[in-house]
């Protein structure tokens, strides 16, 4: 899960930010396809790894 979701960003923000900065629409991507990446590379954590990095997002949004 862990490579999937590091290829995923690789293959998907390349693609973007290709589109982005030729100057072409982006609005056809989804920002859901941008977000998707991630969460593979979340679930290919271990569990400790995953605990370790919802606390840090608890406390980075947290005021």
């Amino acid at each position: 899960m862990l490579f999937v979701g590091i290829l995923g960003v690789v293959v998907i923000y390349g693609g973007f930010f290709y589109l982005f900065f030729s100057g072409r629409d982006t609005s056809a991507i989804p920002w859901f396809f941008l977000l998707s990446p991630w969460i593979c590379i979340f679930f290919g954590l271990s569990e400790a790894e995953q605990r370790r990095t919802l606390v840090w997002f608890i406390a980075k949004f947290k005021r």
